[in-house]
């Protein structure tokens, strides 16, 4: 049987070895039937002394470890591993956490080298654009239109000038026969700079996709990069001014010459600040930063360059007006690594982004015996193509149960690879067949890299250890949301029953203001609201009486807080109940008329709302033994004590 193989990258230059034998890693304890194995525990028990200030003996951690894993399985007996946003959760993590195990490290430091190696050469390009179409038939159009055009240059039927004048969609660069300008890297589509370094002077590229056209490009010539400049400007417009207004500019920008050259102490920046009319620059100082040769348009790229460092230019025109340059400093380039986590950065946005991990999938493809059928591909073509119009026969071709790829002994059918095929009606067999490939290799390169993902919990015990400790982190985290700890914060009636149970705990030094202070925006309001609260009995229900009085007089007229506080502890209390000076009050806060309602001193916490900080705490510790001796009960440890010892 033929079969299509996925291309390798030129990058690569050999697979990946994996060792075939897998280290020992011996149960150290079972929690239940849950086994937890030295490498993990070892590796929890280092971290966990690590983040202490007091680290745990041996002996310590194992009991702390071992409710910890308790806790885990009870969470796993309630099902809380099987819910989908436990699911979510964990898979984003796994994906996350995977990414840098699942990638041709080679792949990426040559990509990140071929782009740092750009900065060491300008470029000068032309170029032909053509559109991408919007529909597959359009799109093999503009491709054949692109080839035909690109050789007729080469044969000599027609000048790319002429060429660039009758068929680019690029309208500024087509008016000047395709002149384009520098290629500045890192600041065009990747496709594009790669064929632009990749051409010599004087020669076309091939046609291009960069995903807004295809282009043609022609290489004007290649010169030693003149590096980056630092500079800052001061501009008078006289785009869209009429002559007379241009005229004014001009006189402007002399007169601000004439200031900088007779007083060297002039302030560049100051002055930018004050007359430059470019607003982005000028409330910096008119500082544009570093910049390429390239970059600005070609009158100030001239000047900026040929200027020494700290020197003043004369003005200049451009198409924005007159400008006056001040050059502050150049380099040649950046070191490697100073542009490494740049290029790395502007890679994640484009097709490099994904060339390491797909990379990764070819070798993991070929380890395990990935394979495309091309018979299945061209029944595929062939039954879509000609029955694109039968529902029933497109029906029939997504039930169909026939093998079109297969990995580690898993098979995926022609039904699968149909459903998420796009649309090929209209097209000619080979392009119909290159998007059948492209659907059925792209399926076949994820299942490799799930496969691959899998195994890393098999195969790399760092990767193990970490994915066990963050899954069990969620779940842990859950369960004891759910028995401990809003558990204390959501039963009001048992946490009063707790703090009647141990009243005795909770006690004051000195008597303390106990009131709700509600404020408002004026004296006339705030007697409006006095006048109602007064007519109501004891606030059973916070939460109710702030709705009610927000609905009642305005969501932003009115504001209520319960405040418990000690003399000296709050200037608004102390003037409410302790005889204290109305505090002065300096900030906008628009509610500045206040007044204590159901105020009252109390020497000693009265409800379990009083001291509600102390009295959760206290109380989710209670459920936490309470629940810690069930767990206890419930299931027991066992430890390997010859592997204990080896415990490091």
């Amino acid at each position: 049987m033929k079969k299509y193989y996925i291309a390798a990258l030129v990058l690569v230059s050999g697979v990946l070895v994996y060792a075939s034998k897998k280290t020992s890693d011996p149960v150290l304890l079972t929690v239940a039937d849950k086994e937890v194995t030295l490498s993990e525990f070892e590796y929890l028990y280092h971290k966990n002394n690590a983040q202490q200030l007091q680290p745990q003996t041996l002996d310590e951690y194992v009991e702390m470890f071992a409710d910890y894993k308790r806790k885990v399985v009870a969470a796993e007996a309630e099902g809380l591993d099987t819910t989908a946003s436990f699911r979510k959760e964990y898979n984003q993590f796994c994906d996350e956490l995977s990414a840098p195990y699942l990638k041709v490290q080679a792949v990426e430091d040559s990509l990140v080298a071929v782009a740092y190696s750009h900065d060491k050469e300008d470029v000068l390009v032309s170029h032909i654009m053509f559109g991408l179409g919007k529909t597959p038939q359009q799109a093999s159009q503009a491709a054949h239109l692109a080839d035909s055009v690109r050789t007729q240059i080469l044969n000599g039927d027609i000048t790319f000038e002429d060429a660039a004048r009758r068929y680019s969609i690029d309208n500024p660069s087509k008016a000047r026969g395709g002149l384009m300008g520098m290629v500045v890297p890192g600041r065009f589509p990747w496709t594009f700079e790669d064929a632009a370094y990749n051409t010599a002077a004087g020669e076309l590229s091939p046609v291009v996709n960069s995903g807004f056209g295809l282009h043609i490009i022609r290489v004007e010539k290649r010169t030693p990069s003149k590096g980056q400049v630092n500079a800052s400007h001061i501009l008078k417009l006289t785009r869209g001014k009429s002559e007379a207004e241009a005229e004014q500019a001009k006189a402007a920008i002399d007169s601000i010459y004439n200031v900088l050259i007779s007083n060297p102490q002039a302030d560049f920046g100051d002055i930018a600040k004050r007359e430059s009319e470019d607003p982005g620059s000028a409330r910096k100082g008119g500082s544009l930063g570093w910049f390429s040769s390239g970059q600005m348009v070609a009158e100030f790229d001239s000047v900026a360059f040929a200027l020494a460092d700290s020197a003043v230019s004369a003005p200049f025109k451009t198409s924005f007006g007159y400008h006056i340059v001040k050059r502050l400093g150049h380099r040649t380039g950046l070191p490697y690594e100073e542009r490494k986590a740049g290029i790395l950065k502007q890679m994640q946005s484009d097709e490099r982004g994904r060339m390491a991990q797909t990379a990764k999938a070819l070798e993991l493809i070929a380890k395990y015996n990935g394979s495309v059928s091309e018979a299945s591909i061209a029944a595929i073509v062939s039954a879509t193509i000609t029955n694109t119009a039968d529902s029933a026969a497109v029906a029939q071709l997504k039930a169909n149960t026939t093998d079109v790829l297969t990995i580690n002994g898993k098979s995926t059918t022609m039904g699968e690879v149909a459903k998420v095929m796009p649309p090929i009606k209209g097209l000619d067999a080979a392009a119909a067949t290159e998007i059948a490939v492209a659907t059925a290799n792209s399926m076949l390169q994820d299942q490799a890299m799930a496969i691959g993902r899998d195994n890393l919990m098999v195969e790399n015990t760092e990767y193990r250890n970490l994915m066990n400790e963050y899954r069990d982190g969620i779940l842990l985290f859950e369960i004891s949301n759910r028995n401990v700890w809003e558990k204390a914060t959501k039963e009001k009636e048992a946490l009063e029953n707790y703090f009647k149970a141990h009243r005795s705990d909770y006690t004051w030094d000195k008597p303390k203001f106990k009131s709700y202070i509600i404020f408002t925006t004026t004296d006339s309001l705030m007697q409006e609201i006095q006048a109602y609260v007064n007519t109501l009995g004891k606030v059973e229900d916070h939460d109710a009486f702030v709705q009610d009085l927000r609905k009642r007089f305005g969501v932003k007229k009115v504001k209520v807080e319960r405040v418990i506080a000690a003399k000296g502890e709050n200037a608004i209390t102390d003037y409410l109940a302790f005889g204290g000076e109305k505090p002065q009050d300096d900030s906008k806060q628009p509610m500045k008329s206040y007044f204590a309602f159901q105020g009252r001193i109390i020497d000693q916490p009265e409800e379990a709302i009083d001291v509600r900080g102390q009295v959760v705490t206290d109380y989710q510790a209670a459920l936490e033994k309470e629940w810690l001796e069930q767990l206890r009960a419930k299931y027991p440890l066992k430890v390997n004590e010859k592997v204990l010892k080896k415990v490091k």
